[in-house]
């Protein structure tokens, strides 16, 4: 994974005035564009979208001080006028074209990426494989922004508006696995940028053929493999140290790539007030 995430680099910069084609370069490397995507977010923390608007706009840094045509350059970075690329530039710069043609600067360059892969061996993921057929989420499902850090407010404003009623009606409702109240998040950004919208479900896991009662919220999920990882600790850091792990230990050194799905949060144990937690990741995921 590391090697490939080197090449996609190589890549965008090989390319940077042209139209990009992932999907392509992905398949070239044995991988899909969606968990090229995911790993780039994960381990460069920011999304691939926006390592390429920073170099195409570091590189245009060059062209504008070099006194070239406006839109000449805007055109050759991919914009269709000087106003999209000025916004695109000051952006990154801080500044507008004009103004650093005038006073040289500011300029802030996004240095090109190098993915090194850093053994400790001081890590053990408590890790397995489930194989699933296809089965059902439901429950009660909202549109909300991606959260990185901490928790959500949004999320939790979402579940906070449910009857206590309806917590327990769900739970009842479950009969397979992943057991129990379940926090699904799906839709969500390949890029996994900060801001984006996602579907945020909760629910429980019923089987296919499990009538849904009226009023409830479905997405229905294929059958397939689940990288299924426990996570114990402080709630929700341990949830995102977690996820972060996947990408940086687990997926670069085990035959396994994401695949597009939801991602579930089984909570097996918490405290009474939710600081800490045993939960399990569900991820959903292919032979690489």
């Amino acid at each position: 994974m590391i090697a490939t995430l080197n090449r996609l680099i190589e890549f965008v910069e090989e390319h940077l005035t042209e139209d990009l084609d992932i999907t392509r370069l992905a398949s070239s490397l044995g991988t899909t564009e969606y968990h090229l995507r995911r790993m780039f977010s994960s381990l460069a923390g920011m999304p691939l979208s926006e390592y390429i608007r920073r170099r195409r706009m570091a590189v245009a840094a060059a062209d504008v001080l070099a006194g070239d045509d406006l839109l000449g350059t805007a055109v050759k970075y991919g914009y269709g006028s000087t106003e999209a690329f000025g916004r695109a530039f000051r952006s990154v710069h801080g500044a507008g074209p004009s103004d650093v043609r005038r006073n040289g600067g500011p300029l802030r360059t996004q240095p090109q990426l190098r993915f090194r892969l850093t053994v400790e061996g001081n890590t053990t993921m408590d890790a397995r494989i489930a194989d699933r057929p296809a089965f059902r989420l439901v429950g009660y499902s909202a549109r909300v922004p991606l959260i990185h850090h901490g928790a959500n407010p949004h999320i939790q404003a979402h579940i906070a508006s449910l009857p206590m009623t309806e917590h327990a009606r769900l739970k009842e409702l479950s009969n397979t696995e992943p057991g129990g109240l379940l926090q699904v998040s799906a839709d969500v950004d390949p890029d996994y940028e900060e801001g984006t919208e996602l579907t945020y479900l909760h629910g429980v896991a019923i089987t296919d053929p499990t009538p849904v009662p009226e009023g409830l919220d479905v997405i229905e999920v294929p059958g397939g493999a689940w990288a299924v990882f426990l996570a114990k600790g402080e709630y929700p850091a341990v949830l995102q140290s977690t996820w972060a792990a996947t990408a940086a230990d687990w997926f670069p050194s085990n035959p396994w790539r994401l695949r597009p799905g939801p991602s579930i949060v089984a909570v097996l144990d918490r405290a009474a007030d939710f600081s800490t937690a045993t939960c399990e990741l569900w991820l959903p995921v292919e032979r690489a």
